[in-house]
């Protein structure tokens, strides 16, 4: 448990009405506390020119004593963005231009692991070897089966990618495997965070986190895809005109197996732990880690609170996954789609900063109920942006239409997950802060996630296409899928479409979406929301 001093000081934290989020450390040493979040002043926001405050932060931080520590977490940060970019990013694009919808649901499971890692997360915390230390027990083993599964795929993926219909379910456990991999050295990298990064500098632990994972998952995916598109290529790259993009995504993987071994060499020949600092498991153990899980679900109004997370997200699904889909099935290429993404990742952190400024006051989640609002508005103009694509190909002018449509979503988006985490930041059991932070957390990512499998498969379930062959040459047949639909031209046909999945799922999820909210999401998170801290308490030491 935590010191009388130290408790305090958490608790006057928790209970502030003017909170900022930064993810990472708060100081503490038991396994219970390890993933929560500190609250931050928005008052003590330095008031400077853009431009100073940057180069005051360099600064700062270029001559900060951990600044090897810090840029080793970045490190490690960046590993876990690659397979994340693929498996969420680059292979659902590479694979739609091939399957369908259906298939391409089979493979979002693959994504399922880091939605679930509390589920294990007790275990990387409390089985390690001391001697070696804590978190390289963890992470340097997963760090070179990551390497060696990119290696073997460097050499095969391709070979798999080409045909994905016989092959999607290996293609599906291989990125399973990988991210799995990925979510444990999540936990393990959250972990040493704390210890490796002196007290005073434990506030850039969410800094290596945001910048790491996002600069490996824009590399996976915006880079890649450019690199990977025959067009891009043959435009800005090549000389000649080639049938293959400059980069393939064996040769990707297999650089990134180099990277893994040689950032794990160097934790077992230059880096060691603090033993001394590591013993958090003290009397916190699995089963204790456990019991407290559910001592948490069971507390009054959670369960009401638990069902908004499982089913807030689902009116947004279909924009979320099949949306870009759809306009590259439409005709957006796939670089124009990667530009897209380079433009709107500034604005998600811009509307990150002001978004946990805004969630202050009585009506905490007022911003979040605003953007769900606007999520579904956004929702609905994709659905008109892919129906009115125009047919003769991308244009300018269209291009800043699908931009704006994508950042108005991004934003709300953002608004609502750093609203959300602001919310549970001050209704967190102080003493037990990193166990409540990370269940609500795994539901609420939970939530954004299971419904992708089924919403991929209605959308094929709901499409009705036929391709109609020119007298005399051939009988129809199917054309749902974007392959198909390719060969239905080039063969002479017409691919005939009845019904398209896609906007009966949309519509239908925008519709259950804002009957939930009307009827029970806006009115359960307002009342919610107005809750004192001590109903949400677990523990008695919070009570005090």
């Amino acid at each position: 448990m935590e010191d009388a001093p130290r408790r305090r000081t958490r608790e006057q934290s928790s209970s502030s009405n003017d909170v900022g989020i930064t993810i990472g450390g708060s100081g503490t040493h038991t396994p219970t506390q390890k993933y929560a979040f500190e609250i931050e002043d928005p008052a003590s926001y330095a008031k400077l020119p853009l431009t100073d405050r940057v180069v005051k932060k360099w600064r700062a931080f270029y001559g900060n004593k951990d600044f090897g520590n810090i840029t080793l977490l970045i490190a490690l940060y960046w590993l876990q963005g690659i397979p994340l970019g693929l498996a969420h990013g680059s292979i659902p694009f590479l694979l739609k231009e091939k399957l369908s919808f259906a298939q391409v649901g089979l493979f979002s499971l693959a994504g399922y692991p880091y939605s679930l890692k509390l589920f294990w997360s007790p275990f990387v915390d409390s089985l390690y070897d001391r001697k070696f230390g804590r978190r390289k027990s963890w992470i340097v083993p997963i760090q070179l089966i990551t390497a060696l599964v990119f290696w073997w795929m460097g050499g095969h993926i391709d070979g798999l990618v080409r045909n994905p219909a016989e092959n999607i379910y290996g293609i599906m456990y291989l990125f399973l495997a990988i991210v799995f991999l990925s979510a444990t050295q999540d936990i393990a990298v959250d972990g040493w965070a704390l210890t490796l990064l002196s007290k005073e500098n434990l506030s850039y632990a969410s800094t290596c986190q945001t910048v790491g994972i996002n600069c490996g998952f824009f590399l996976s995916f915006t880079v890649f895809l450019a690199l990977n598109s025959v067009e891009f290529s043959n435009k800005y790259l090549f000389s000649v005109p080639r049938d293959e993009g400059f980069l393939q995504l064996g040769p990707y993987l297999a650089f990134w197996a180099v990277a893994y071994v040689l950032v794990t060499l160097y934790l077992v020949v230059f880096k060691t732990e603090d033993s001394s600092s590591e013993d958090e498991a003290g009397s916190y153990g699995i089963a204790e880690t456990y019991k407290t899980i559910w001592r948490i679900c069971k507390l009054p109004h959670m369960q009401q609170f638990i069902i908004v997370l499982l089913v807030a997200k689902v009116g947004f699904i279909p924009n979320d996954t099949t949306t870009q889909l759809k306009l590259i099935e439409r005709g957006l290429h796939r670089e124009d789609m990667a530009l897209a993404v380079l433009i709107d990742f500034p604005v998600q952190i811009f509307f990150g900063y002001y978004a946990a400024r805004w969630s202050q006051g009585a009506s905490k989640l007022k911003p979040w109920r605003l953007a769900f609002v606007l999520r579904l508005l956004c929702s609905a103009l994709s659905m008109s942006v892919v129906y009115y694509f125009p047919q003769g190909g991308l244009t300018t002018g269209y291009f800043y239409v699908v931009l704006v449509t994508m950042v108005a979503s991004s934003m709300a988006k953002t608004v609502q997950f750093v609203g959300m985490s602001a919310f549970v930041t001050q209704i967190a059991d102080p003493v037990i802060g990193g166990t409540y932070m990370t269940l609500l957390n795994t539901l609420s990512n939970f939530g954004g996630t299971w419904p992708v499998y089924f919403i991929m498969r209605a959308v094929d379930y709901f499409t009705s296409a036929t391709c109609l062959m020119p007298a005399g040459m051939g009988d129809s047949y199917a054309c749902a899928t974007q392959e198909a639909r390719k060969l239905c031209v080039k063969e002479g046909g017409v691919c005939n479409v009845t019904w398209d999945g896609y906007y009966i799922v949309s519509a239908s999820c925008i519709l259950l979406a804002l009957i939930m909210f009307v009827g029970y999401i806006q009115p359960t998170v307002h009342r919610l929301e107005r809750h004192p801290a001590h109903l949400w308490r677990v523990t008695k030491e919070s009570t005090k």
